[in-house]
């Protein structure tokens, strides 16, 4: 995407309006499907970033219902989107509204895209944006190809003639002032999508063919669908280890795994010396065969003093997202004698999760001793061990 931010929407730009405004409520979960955890990210964010890494698109607004700002918040997390747009009661009066928050910055053309469809392609992207040079409208469809029936009382009534027969999609695109009037003169009716927004107004709207791909999560059989669909395309599957030793200096607590642990002594370390955290960042890079923590962060370099190593494990994790892939799996074993790990194996299950941005059944944390054996045994210190699964385009 680029340069624009959330303070900065320019003209001379195509803006894509995402609707996330929506309720769920046919989708039966104990929150909107948009904010549902989808492969390990949620839906609206799959959705945003895949706008936001298209050249073409300089900017993405959000319309939301604000009943779930919190949700939103957190899905959008470090993203830096302009503000939200408040929905309406209704789809279309949710996009009038987001077109409503454009109008003074006017962009070129605006992209209006479901939050609902996740695997929306670059390619399709594209296709739409260039339609519109020739169009003041186009819409992303598949023809149809199955055989349709018209039922009535459970019974064929007939056979329809599917020639020249789309499935709509999004997204839909339109110069953005053409379909700002023809919002404004359509509220209040209840028009199905845009495109027909725009036919109502005459404008001319392109088809571009478009991937059965982009379908709508609309049932939780669509979302397995999506994982299925995001699972499939990661076929490059990695496993790296990392090992971590730090000796025990004089202090009052360990920090393990992003928890900080009551004890006699604390590890030693230019950071904050989390064996926990040292060996699974080493794990993630060398599943990338990135190298080691060390080279990423020197210990000879002073902003690393007393750091979060939660930090170090941040920035592992976004070297996977920005390979295009995600973390299947984290597995940490601590190895010492003192302090117990059990009581707070929870815990700090819970932190790794948190910094990985990954479901908390895909990360295991537990302890083991050497029975004595060893520096471990003697308690001088602290080491760990971790594996992961990365998945990576193939």
């Amino acid at each position: 995407m680029s340069s624009l931010n959330a303070s900065s929407l320019n003209a001379s730009s195509c803006i894509a309006l995402i609707v996330a405004a929506g309720s769920g409520q046919r989708f039966g979960a104990e929150r909107p499907k948009q904010y549902l955890d989808l492969a390990g990210q949620s839906v609206l964010r799959r959705t945003v970033e895949a706008f936001r890494r298209h050249p073409k698109v300089s900017a993405v607004r959000v319309v939301i219902n604000p009943a779930f700002r919190d949700l939103y918040d957190a899905a959008v997390a470090g993203l830096d989107l302009p503000e939200p747009v408040t929905g309406g009661a209704s789809r279309q009066d949710s996009v009038r509204n987001g077109l409503e928050a454009l109008a003074d910055s006017a962009p070129d053309c605006v992209l209006i895209h479901d939050a609902a469809r996740p695997l929306i392609d670059s390619d399709t992207i594209d296709a739409v944006i260039a339609a519109l040079d020739t169009h003041p409208a186009a819409l992303a469809a598949v023809p149809v190809a199955d055989t349709l029936k018209r039922g009535e009382d459970g019974l064929v009534a007939g056979t329809v003639d599917r020639s020249g027969l789309w499935r709509a999609q999004t997204p839909q695109g339109f110069r953005f002032p053409e379909i700002l009037a023809a919002h404004r003169a359509a509220a209040g009716l209840e028009l199905t999508d845009d495109a027909a927004v725009a036919e109502r107004a005459g404008l001319p709207v392109a088809l571009v063919p478009a991937r059965e791909e982009n379908f709508k999560v609309t049932t939780p059989d669509d979302l397995t669908r999506a994982t299925r669909a995001l699972d499939s395309a990661l076929s490059d599957i990695r496993t790296g280890s990392g090992f971590d030793v730090h000796r025990f200096a004089e202090g009052d607590h360990v920090t393990l795994c992003g928890v900080r642990v009551p004890h006699t002594h604390r590890l030693d370390g230019h950071s904050d010396a989390d064996v926990g955290l040292h060996a699974l960042t080493d794990a993630i890079l060398g599943a990338l065969c990135a190298g080691d923590i060390g080279s990423h962060f020197p210990p000879s370099d002073p902003q690393w003093r007393g750091a979060d190593s939660a930090l170090f494990l941040k920035h592992a994790a976004e070297l996977v997202t920005a390979r295009g892939g995600r973390i299947a799996h984290v597995d940490v074993t601590i190895i010492c004698e003192r302090p117990k790990v059990g009581p707070h194996r929870e815990a700090m299950t819970a932190r790794v999760a948190e910094i990985l941005g990954i479901p908390v059944d895909r990360v295991s944390v537990k302890a083991t001793t050497t029975e004595r054996l060893g520096f471990t045994g003697r308690g001088e210190g602290i080491a760990a061990q971790a594996v992961t699964t990365v998945r990576l385009p193939g």
